[in-house]
């Protein structure tokens, strides 16, 4: 399988930490919280946490406290059609391939719930052909995107499609929820909006840079449910956030990465580019101790980080696409996503001028 095209998009409203503190303080919700809940928003979004900036579905900030269900569930209608449009008609765009030559598209989200489910809606809007199979995926949270390749990889490989459209996009702002728990509090602090998508297909492209996919693993835990979920409460969507999470996802994400490269007779040495989720810099900084890695190894997530917060499922697309347009160097590059489940997931690329599959 080759990724011919990667597109990604976000909300046009941008909100810096510091506005979106100002905000909170002269909200309702400000006095609803108790004093320890100011004290972790303002660490949060007054000191350096690795996170600058993040775009949100929004009209204005003040929106964004307006927690009703019905509200919430627009805003997802609204906007996650739009956002995913937007970023698959940019992966086509660099793929250089049409609506029509799609045969297959699978659809991620985790923030909320349609149906029809959203592959209809891009079926719609990018014009795909009626008979195209859809696949609508969710609950995986932020680890979606490489499930999502991975059906499609089957799907190519089944003969089914010559090209999939692999498609995650999240509304975190339509999934808001605050109370005085500190993980539901930082998870309103950090998430932001975003679309990302990519082409799969069977064959590489005619020109330009090949990426393919040679091997991948996934591993789930179901005793560590309960360190990062979504649980339903006032008929809404509250994110549960554990101290847990950097560990785990170290811990997991180092198992993948060692199973993968010894099945291929790699080393990590081996590794050119890291294409990682950053649920936050406590993860990032945790995979760099247990993996031996450098901040400059992790470049990339650092920066979409800093600049949009955590995009949940989409995040991957956004850190593949700012290491190809900073021309990061040719070999094998390791792709790896982490979430609810808990669950982690890990696939090797191998990135080049000529590679064969």
């Amino acid at each position: 399988m080759y990724l011919r095209g990667i597109g990604t998009a976000t909300p046009p409203g941008r909100y810096t930490k510091a506005e979106c503190y100002d905000a909170f303080r002269k909200s309702d919700w400000f006095a609803r919280l108790d004093a320890r809940s100011h004290f972790i928003a303002s660490r949060v979004l007054l000191r350096d946490n690795g996170m600058q900036a993040r775009h949100l579905a929004l009209d204005t900030l003040d929106d964004v406290f307006t927690i009703e269900p019905d509200v919430l569930a627009q805003r997802f209608l609204e906007h996650a059609p739009a956002l995913a449009t937007q970023a698959a008609e940019r992966a086509l765009a660099r793929a250089g391939l049409a609506s029509a030559d799609i045969g297959a598209i699978v659809v991620s989200t985790c923030t909320g719930y349609l149906c029809p489910g959203l592959s209809g809606y891009l079926v719609e809007r990018l014009g795909l052909r009626r008979d195209v199979l859809a696949f609508d995926l969710v609950g995986q949270g932020c680890a979606a995107a490489l499930p999502n390749m991975q059906l499609g990889r089957t799907l190519l490989a089944s003969g089914a499609a010559e090209h999939v459209l692999s498609v995650c996009v999240e509304v975190c702002s339509a999934a808001m929820y605050l109370d005085d728990d500190p993980g539901v509090l930082i998870s309103a602090c950090l998430f932001g909006d975003g679309a990302g998508a990519a082409v799969l297909s069977h064959a590489p492209p005619d020109a330009g840079r090949r990426i393919a996919w040679k091997d991948s693993m996934s591993l789930i835990e179901p005793a560590a449910r309960k360190a990062l979920m979504f649980e339903q409460r006032d008929g809404m969507l509250r994110n549960v956030l554990t101290r847990a999470v950097p560990v785990l996802a170290a811990e997991h994400a180092q198992r993948i990465l060692g199973a993968v490269l010894e099945r291929v007779g790699l080393g990590q040495h081996d590794i050119s580019t890291w294409i990682v989720h950053a649920g936050g810099r406590d993860v990032l900084i945790e995979l760099e101790r247990r993996l031996g890695l450098s901040s400059q190894d992790l470049r990339y997530s650092s920066a979409m980080l800093r600049e949009y917060g955590n995009l949940s499922s989409a995040f991957v697309y956004f850190v593949l696409e700012a290491a190809l347009a900073d021309h990061a160097p040719e070999g094998w590059w390791w792709l790896c996503s982490f979430g609810a489940g808990f669950s982690c997931h890990g696939a090797l690329l191998e990135v080049g001028a000529g590679v064969r599959a």
